[in-house]
C-alpha cells in the first residue's frame, strides 16, 4: 500500500477511534441531544465552507434521497444514539458493540450493491454478532442492556448510511457526500440542537467537556472524512479500509488513557475477539471473486485533500 495511503487513511482511523471517548466526556455536561444532534452544526459549516470553496454545484435532484438516508442514519442516528447510549456505559463498553460497524457495513454494501461473498464470509459475520452479543448480555448480567440496544441500533444506522453513501460515491466525490449530507440535514437538526440545548442548559462544563464537543463536532463528524476519503482515493477502498478493523482496540485504549476508565479481561478479550472475527470475514471478503459495480467518474481532489 502506498504510504501517503496509509497514512491518510490511518489518520481518519485514528480521528473516529477518539470520537466515543469524547462523546462520553461532553454528554455530562451538555446533554445527549446537544452532543449528538449539535455536533452537526458547526460540522455543517464547515462543509458549507468547502462546498462553497470548490465552487460545487448542488446536487442533482434523484440524489437527494440518497443523501437525506446518509444524513439519517450517520448525522443523526449514529451521533444521537451513541450519545443516549454514553450515559449508561462507558466509552470502553461502546467501542466493543460498536466493533461489529465494519462487518455491518460489509453486509448493508452487499444488500445495496448485489455482491455475492463466499458463504465462510458470513460465518465469520455471524461469529462476530455472537461475539458481541455475548460480551453486551454478560456486561448486562444477562440480558442486553438499554445502551447496548442502543449502540446495535447506532451500528444498523452507521452500516446504512455507509452503504448508501458509497453507492452514491460512485457518482460523485466521496466528500461531497457527507458534505451535502450535513448541509442539508441542517434545518432539521438546527432547531433540535436549540431545543435540546434549552432543554439541558450546559452544566458547569470544565475543559475536557469542551474538548470533546469540540472534537465530535469538527473532526468526527466532517475533518475526519477528509482524511479517510483522502486514503481511500490514493489506495483503495478494499485496502485503506482494512485499517478500520484497528478502530475498537483503539477506542478501548483512549478511554482508559483519556477517561481513566478501567478495561477489565472481559472488555479486552470480547474486543480482541471482535477484531479477530472482522479481520477473519474481511480476508473471506477480499478472496471472492466480486463483479464490481459499474464505476462512476473518479472522484475529484479537493483543496487540503478529498475525503468517508
Amino acid at each position: 500500500m502506498p504510504v501517503p495511503a496509509l497514512a491518510w487513511g490511518g489518520l481518519g482511523v485514528l480521528a473516529f477511534s477518539l470520537t466515543l471517548p469524547a462523546t462520553r466526556a461532553a454528554v455530562p455536561s451538555f446533554g445527549a441531544v446537544s452532543v449528538g444532534i449539535g455536533r452537526a452544526v458547526p460540522a455543517a459549516a464547515l462543509a458549507a465552507v468547502a462546498l462553497l470553496a470548490a465552487r460545487v454545484p448542488l446536487p442533482d435532484r434523484d440524489r437527494l434521497l440518497p443523501l437525506a438516508v446518509v444524513a439519517a442514519g450517520g448525522v443523526v442516528g449514529f451521533p444521537v444514539l451513541t450519545a443516549l447510549a454514553l450515559r449508561g456505559v462507558g466509552a470502553a463498553h461502546g467501542a466493543v458493540v460498536v466493533g461489529l460497524l465494519p462487518l455491518a457495513t460489509a453486509a448493508a454494501a452487499v444488500l445495496r450493491a448485489g455482491e455475492r461473498p463466499p458463504r465462510a464470509f458470513w460465518l465469520t459475520a455471524a461469529a462476530g454478532a455472537l461475539a458481541v452479543l455475548t460480551f453486551a448480555a454478560v456486561r448486562g448480567a444477562g440480558v442486553p442492556r438499554p445502551a447496548d440496544v442502543l449502540l446495535l441500533g447506532a451500528v444498523a444506522c452507521a452500516a446504512g448510511a455507509y452503504a448508501e453513501g458509497g453507492a452514491l460515491a460512485r457518482a460523485m466525490p466521496g466528500w461531497q457526500v457527507i458534505s451535502w449530507a450535513l448541509v442539508l440535514s441542517l434545518p432539521a437538526v438546527l432547531p433540535v440542537a436549540v431545543l435540546g440545548l434549552l432543554a439541558h442548559p450546559p452544566s458547569s462544563p470544565g475543559p475536557g467537556a469542551w474538548v470533546g464537543l469540540a472534537y465530535v463536532s469538527a473532526v468526527s463528524m466532517f475533518l475526519g472524512f477528509v482524511a479517510w476519503y483522502r486514503g481511500l482515493a490514493l489506495g483503495g477502498v478494499a485496502r485503506v479500509g482494512q485499517l478500520q478493523l484497528a478502530q475498537p482496540v483503539l477506542t478501548v485504549g483512549w478511554s482508559a488513557l483519556l477517561l481513566s476508565e478501567e478495561v477489565d479481561l472481559a472488555t479486552g478479550l470480547a474486543a480482541a475477539a471482535v477484531l479477530l472475527v472482522t479481520a477473519a470475514s474481511q480476508r473471506q471478503w477480499r478472496a471472492a471473486v466480486l463483479v464490481p459495480p459499474a464505476a462512476g467518474p473518479a472522484p475529484a481532489p479537493v483543496p487540503g485533500g478529498a475525503v468517508r
